[in-house]
């Protein structure tokens, strides 16, 4: 959450030439609501379950660039079928950064109950092991420009072919 998944997702996907997916967007298609409705009327349970489903039908598809949610890695077919069938990237930010960036938390509903620094702090003493038990590559997000990180992934992924 806040990591810029979907903002070095899309310029990474430009670069590459495929199409980009945020999961949580196609999430939101689907049931024709946003993130956050989703979450009041079916709980977090209700979410996670909702996501893996569209994350096991997107890591189906060839030639894209997916962006999960920052908490897809908490269930364990999800790290399954993302380890299996793509490349993994973490993007990696400190609880600190993660506060900043998300000032305000609209549209993070796990930020809503709470101080959100120590929410962020807990999520990320969670996930960051999960995150980097599947992760191929893991980049550090804090100081560079986001078209710096998109070349540091591209020249990732080539040494990687």
């Amino acid at each position: 959450m806040g990591a810029g998944k979907s903002t070095v997702g899309k310029m990474l996907a430009r670069k590459l030439n495929r199409r980009f997916i945020d999961s949580d967007h196609a999430l939101e298609e689907r049931c024709g609501v946003k993130v956050p409705t989703i979450f009041e009327m079916e709980g977090e349970a209700g979410f996670r379950k909702r996501e893996a489903q569209i994350i096991d039908e997107l890591t189906q598809e060839k030639e894209i660039v997916l962006a999960t949610g920052g908490g897809a890695v908490l269930l364990p077919d999800n790290r399954h079928v993302l380890a299996e069938r793509g490349i993994v990237i973490y993007l990696h930010a400190n609880p600190t950064e993660l506060w900043h960036r998300t000032k305000g938390g609209e549209g993070r509903p796990l930020l809503q109950n709470g101080d959100p620094k120590v929410i962020l702090e807990n999520l990320y003493e969670v996930r960051d092991p999960l995150y980097r038990e599947i992760a191929d590559h893991v980049i550090e997000t804090g100081k560079p420009s986001v078209n710096q990180l998109v070349n540091t992934l591209l020249m990732q992924l080539e040494l990687a072919s």
